[in-house]
C-alpha cells in the first residue's frame, strides 16, 4: 500500500471522526434544549392558569372592595402585563431576553398580588364568600404547580448552560450551533429561590375603610379584559 493511500484512509477517518463528533454535539445540544423548552411548557400551562383565575378573583372583590379601586386595577395591570410576556416567551421559548421580560413581569404581578392580598384583609365579609374563597383554593393550589414547574425547568436550564460552557462542547456550541446561555425562570425577583406566593393571611392595614359593601354577589365573577 502506498504511501499516498495510507494518508488518504487517515485523512478520511479523521474526517468520518469529526463529521461523527459534530453530529454528536449538535444532537446532544437539541436534547439539552428541548428538554427545557418542554420543562417551560409545563410552567406556561400554571402560568395561563393563574393568568385565568385572577380577573375573577377581582371581579368577585369589586362588589366588596369598592374604596380599593387602585388597588385592584393595580393587579388587573400587573396581570396583563405578565400574561403578554408569557405569550412572548411561548412563541420564542428559547429567548433569553423574552424571559427576563416575564421575570420582571412575574414580579410586578406578585407585588401587587402582595398588596391586594393585605388589603382584602379589611373585608371580612369577602373572605368568607364562597366563591372567592374557592378561587383562592385554587389560586394556591396552582402557585404551589408552578414551584415545581419552576424548579423542574431551571433544572433543565442549568445542565443546558453547563452543557454549552462545557469543553470541548463548548467550540460547536458557539461556532456550529450558535447556542447562548438561558437564564432561569426567577418568578419573583431575580435570584430569588422560591415560587410566587399569595399570601392571604396578611395583616389588615390601619387605615382600613369603615363603610364596607357586604352584599354578596349574584353570580360567579366573569374574568377581567
Amino acid at each position: 500500500m502506498s504511501t499516498i493511500l495510507v494518508i488518504l484512509l487517515i485523512l478520511a477517518a479523521v474526517a468520518a471522526i469529526a463529521v461523527f463528533w459534530v453530529i454528536g454535539l449538535y444532537n446532544g445540544l437539541v436534547t439539552f434544549r428541548n428538554r427545557y423548552k418542554n420543562a417551560f411548557s409545563q410552567i406556561d400551562v400554571q402560568l395561563k392558569r393563574r393568568y385565568d383565575l385572577i380577573p375573577n378573583l377581582i371581579e368577585t372583590a369589586k362588589t366588596y372592595m369598592a374604596h380599593e379601586k387602585d388597588t385592584l386595577e393595580a393587579v388587573i395591570k400587573a396581570r396583563n402585563q405578565a400574561s403578554s410576556a408569557r405569550e412572548a416567551v411561548a412563541s420564542a421559548p428559547t429567548s433569553a431576553a423574552a424571559l427576563q421580560t416575564l421575570n420582571q413581569a412575574e414580579a410586578g404581578l406578585t407585588a401587587a398580588m402582595t398588596r391586594f392580598s393585605i388589603v382584602q384583609e379589611a373585608y371580612p365579609d369577602l373572605k368568607a364568600n364562597q366563591n372567592f374563597l374557592a378561587l383562592q383554593s385554587q389560586l394556591e393550589g396552582t402557585e404551589n404547580r408552578i414551584t415545581v414547574a419552576r424548579k423542574d425547568y431551571n433544572e433543565a436550564v442549568q445542565s443546558y448552560n453547563t452543557q454549552i460552557r462545557t469543553f470541548p462542547a463548548i467550540i460547536g456550541a458557539k461556532l456550529i450551533y450558535g447556542a447562548k446561555p438561558m437564564i432561569p425562570f426567577a418568578a419573583t425577583t431575580p435570584g430569588s429561590e422560591t415560587a410566587p406566593k399569595v399570601d392571604f393571611g396578611g395583616a389588615a392595614p390601619a387605615s382600613a375603610p369603615a363603610n364596607v359593601n357586604t352584599a354578596a354577589p349574584a353570580s360567579s365573577a366573569a374574568a377581567a379584559q
